[in-house]
């Protein structure tokens, strides 16, 4: 019985240490597993942020390149229109002179010389060519500086987004805006008008010597853009000095109000001292009323 009770006891022992192993061996592999899970989740963090970041960049670069598509796309745009308008001005008028202009040099896109039938020059009509979606005012003003350097009769602006207050043609501040289906109607009259205007002043030959230059200088269009630049000065000029005018106007009243305060409180300071010292003090003849002449009826009353 000794034996069997220690045979068990040993037995249960050895039941005990296993399962104890088991249980230290179930450990150590969850904890295995864990630290394996860790470094694994770990890494697929780092190579999902670096996927991340690798996006982020192809996205930004795609980003650029679509930038730089649509800007290729719109200046080959522009580029199609000024070439079209060049070769349509050269169909339309074989005798006339189309000049366009180098790309990137200042000034518009193309310049037509327009010639008459006998050969000579009646004046030159500049054209700029504009294909985007929005108006801007300020492509008058820069056109207007291109014609006085180029020295043209004539500026117009052909481009598809037009005036607010402009549908089809429109004459903007000196300077005609059409869109493109409009610009050979456009192109036609103004080019009739400038012959018209060669062949009044080939009529005009007869005058002589200064008279004649004198006439030519104030019938051409240099004398008139140059009065253009002095009026648009002048106006500016005069715009500021109304804006000055009416801010001294508004210092002198407010100096005006203050100077009339103090010669009130003045007067009445002396009346005040008048009526307490009476004669003995001093007169001051600024204050005092004028003297009143007699009338003739008042020196005939004894």
């Amino acid at each position: 019985m000794e034996l069997r009770k220690r045979q068990r006891a040993l037995e249960d022992r050895e039941k005990e240490l296993e399962l104890e192993a088991a249980r230290k061996l179930d450990e150590e592999r969850k904890r295995i597993w864990q630290e394996a899970a860790a470094r694994a989740a770990e890494e697929n963090q780092l190579k999902i942020k670096e996927r991340e970041l690798e996006l982020e960049r192809l996205r930004k670069k795609i980003e650029e390149l679509q930038h730089k598509a649509e800007l290729g796309s719109q200046e080959r745009q522009g580029e199609a229109q000024e070439l079209v308008l060049e070769d349509s001005l050269r169909e339309m008028f074989k005798s006339d002179t189309i000049e366009p202009v180098g790309k990137g040099k200042h000034g518009a896109d193309v310049l037509q010389r327009v010639m008459t039938s006998t050969g000579h020059d009646a004046g030159c009509i500049l054209w700029e060519s504009k294909r985007t979606k929005n108006w801007s005012n300020d492509w008058v003003a820069k056109l207007k500086d291109d014609q006085r350097d180029a020295k043209a009769a004539v500026a117009v602006i052909v481009s598809e987004a037009l005036p607010a207050n402009v549908k089809t043609i429109g004459f903007v501040d000196g300077v005609w805006v059409c869109n493109f289906a409009s610009f050979p109607g456009l192109a036609i009259a103004l080019r009739h008008n400038l012959i018209d205007l060669a062949h009044a002043r080939s009529a005009l030959v007869g005058q002589q010597g200064k008279m004649e230059m004198l006439y030519n200088y104030l019938s051409g269009p240099q004398f008139r853009q140059r009065v253009e630049a002095i009026v648009e000065t002048f106006v500016n000029m005069k715009a500021e000095l109304d804006a000055e005018r009416r801010a001294m106007q508004r210092h002198w009243a407010k100096r005006e109000k203050q100077i009339e305060r103090v010669i009130t409180n003045t007067a009445g300071m002396y009346g005040d001292l008048q009526g307490i010292i009476g004669s003995a003090l001093p007169t001051v003849q600024t204050l005092e009323l004028p003297a009143a002449k007699l009338t003739p009826c008042m020196e005939a009353q004894p």
